[in-house]
């Protein structure tokens, strides 16, 4: 047993710890963003945990990469078990030995989930900034938060008010994201290169994880053809997030021209030139995750794809509690974004939708019209400002304090 009040700095110093555990680039980019606006609070801080390479760039030491680890999929996380179960030992351990003030769990619940167990057993305060959406997938889950996490930073307007109903701490603080967009700046060399170039530009963005490209890239490659088939003025411009995702895509392009006699369209290649990209796209073709803010804050009409396996789909239909899965449509409470979350290629459906928005202009304005009304209402900057603020309150001892119950 270890008898430890939370809230306050632990033991008696002056210098506060803070413990992270994020598990995926986006959470990364958040992660690092916070970490920047609590040190600008409390300039003497230690930040530690689990990461990604924007996070240590920030000054968090890593006890692991874990991002380097993102994965999809019930199989995925199997294949993962013994080095998850070893990590939240990892996390346990360091608990005990250099106990932080806090934890800050940013997305990844189902790892996080472990992560928060042994921290409340601990008696260290639990933050959970970017929350899964509970309200969607699996609500009964609901009862791990209300057990093992102090504080939830709301980032979608309704969830406040949700996670109260149910008894738990929250506080909205707006989304994360439209910090990180709001100082976004473009290589405008590259663009000004691809706008002397005739013909408009389909983006086509294949995800962050490299398992969700391997499951979505042969559709993307079928979309293209389709699309071109009807529109010969067209050109594809990748948007990959690593150089060896970007490898993966020019391999498969490859495959793909070694195999079809028909000649590929114009498409090239790119890792880190998302902004650019999509700065450059009358429309886009985007597998589903928080890059759909990005479309939405640069108001381009998109398609959402998200194939997955047979198993996976079976676990979707059972979880899924909502309209949407696209951050977009659930903020509109409509489809401004059509989703496809299939087993089979729905490259047909993709197809007509982008010439659809490419031949009626109407149309295009339209969503585009849409897209404006959504961003002036929810894209307040400021939100790791916000959440640094309420970090800050839980670290010099305003929240709720908890004894630790078992170490």
């Amino acid at each position: 047993m270890e008898d430890a009040t939370a809230g306050g700095l632990a033991h008696g110093e002056t210098t506060p710890r803070v413990f992270f555990s994020v598990g995926d680039h986006s959470g990364d980019l958040h992660g690092a963003n916070l970490i920047e606006c609590l040190r600008q609070r409390l300039p003497g801080l230690r930040c530690s945990g689990f990461g990604g390479e924007r996070m240590a760039q920030a000054g968090c030491a890593l006890l692991y990469p874990l991002c380097d680890l993102a994965v999809v999929g019930l199989g995925q996380v199997v294949r993962h078990l013994r080095q998850f179960v070893h990590l939240v030992g990892e996390a346990d351990r360091s608990f005990a030995t250099n106990r932080p003030d806090a934890v800050v769990l940013i997305d990844y619940p189902g790892f996080n989930w472990w992560i928060a167990r042994r921290a409340h057993a601990r008696g260290i305060p639990v933050i959970y900034f970017v929350p899964p959406q509970l309200w969607a997938w699996g609500p009964w889950r609901i009862r791990k938060m209300r057990r093992d996490v102090d504080h939830v930073l709301c980032t979608l307007p309704f969830e406040q008010q949700w996670y109260e109903q149910k008894g738990v701490r929250a506080h909205y603080v707006g989304h994360p994201y439209f910090d990180e967009l709001r100082l976004q700046q473009f290589d405008h060399s590259f663009i000004r290169d691809q706008q002397t170039r005739s013909g408009p530009v389909i983006a086509l963005l294949p995800g962050s994880r490299t398992q969700e490209l391997a499951y979505n890239v042969s559709s993307l490659l079928a979309t293209m053809r389709m699309i071109h088939q009807q529109r010969p003025d067209t050109r594809f411009l990748f948007a990959c997030l690593k150089p060896h995702q970007a490898e993966t895509v020019r391999s498969a392009l490859t495959r793909e021209a070694a195999s079809n006699p028909v000649p590929l369209p114009p498409c090239e290649v790119y890792s880190g030139r998302t902004p650019e990209i999509i700065h450059l796209a009358h429309s886009c073709v985007a597998v589903s995750g928080s890059v759909s803010l990005e479309l939405l804050y640069r108001r381009r009409p998109t398609v959402i794809l998200y194939r997955i396996s047979f198993p996976s789909m079976i676990l979707y239909r059972l979880l899924k509690t909502c309209r949407y899965i696209t951050l977009v449509n659930l903020l509109a409470n409509r489809v401004l974004f059509p989703e496809h979350v299939t087993v089979d290629c729905p490259a047909e459906d993709i197809s007509k939708q982008i010439v659809n928005w490419l031949n009626d202009r109407q149309a295009y304005q339209e969503v585009c019209d849409q897209l404006t009304e959504l961003r002036e209402r929810v894209a307040i900057p400021g939100a790791c400002e916000r959440a640094a603020d309420e970090v800050v309150k839980v670290l010099r001892g305003m929240g709720k304090p908890r004894r630790a119950q078992v170490a």
